[in-house]
């Protein structure tokens, strides 16, 4: 089944220095971007990270700093990307948890202040794992019928990813709507406010911190109660991006 879109999505796929998203950097970058008339834009680019490829990480994407060396950094090619992402859905593989965490970071990191709060995000390992849980190439085999060739590939999975969301649409039609908001809504896992998931909103739509002592508390009432705590998170290890929430939040609360 052909995905029904209303504005453009981006399938995307990232290898990486490594798995923490706040520190580690993309060695290499693939996208499909799919127009609501089905027109494809394919792009798939190595990027020179500027540290130290590890050597466990290049066992499993096979990308090594000799691959990398003459590449174009993040900084080179963060604005051609924002074009690309902003304004449009976003599909990945586990992109909610790590990709799009990660790829946001980036961005912030050399001052680029993307805005996704318009994007739909859909996780297609989210759907699979709430239907069927297993790997994308188990779930590339399950759904399409073919064995993922090269995996790890950025550009083989990220075209995985996208064949395997259009047959789930076709194996399950009473379960999934072919709507890019119902699938985004179906493979959250969490509602989360910040993308990774240390604010989520509760049941009422109240923003809530999601770890450490202060978990299920609203933040509103931590604003009230330890406004010392907000300058620690901009003093800490956290992602750019969980950073900015926390102090768009203390404005917000700090003003009622």
């Amino acid at each position: 089944m052909k995905l029904q879109l209303t504005k453009p999505i981006v399938f995307f796929d990232l290898e990486t220095t490594g798995v923490d998203t706040t520190n580690d950097h993309i060695v290499e970058l693939c996208y499909i971007r799919v127009e609501p008339n089905g027109n494809e834009e394919a792009r798939s680019m190595r990027i020179n990270p500027g540290v130290h490829i590890p050597e466990e990480a290049s066992q499993v994407h096979g990308i090594y700093d000799e691959d990398v060396k003459d590449c174009p950094t993040f900084p080179q090619v963060a604005p051609m990307l924002k074009a690309v992402f902003e304004g449009s859905d976003i599909a990945g593989f586990n992109s909610n948890h790590f990709d799009v965490p990660m790829l946001v970071q980036e961005f912030l990191s050399c001052g680029i202040d993307i805005d996704l709060s318009q994007s739909r995000l859909v996780d297609v390992q989210n759907i699979y794992h709430k239907l069927e849980r297993r790997t994308l190439s188990a779930a590339y085999l399950f759904y399409c019928g073919k064995d993922l060739e090269n995996a790890h590939s950025a550009l083989a999975d990220t075209r995985a990813t996208y064949e395997v969301l259009e047959a789930q649409l076709d194996r399950y039609p009473d379960v999934l709507k072919n709507d890019v908001a119902f699938l985004s809504d179906f493979s959250r896992r969490s509602n989360n406010v910040d993308f990774a998931g240390r604010v989520v909103y509760d049941d009422n739509g109240l923003e809530v911190i999601n770890f450490g002592k202060y978990r299920n508390m609203p933040v509103r009432d931590i604003v009230r109660r330890d406004p010392g705590y907000f300058s620690w998170i901009q003093q800490s290890d956290f992602p750019l991006n969980t950073k900015r929430v926390f102090e768009q939040l203390r404005l917000k609360y700090a003003s009622r």
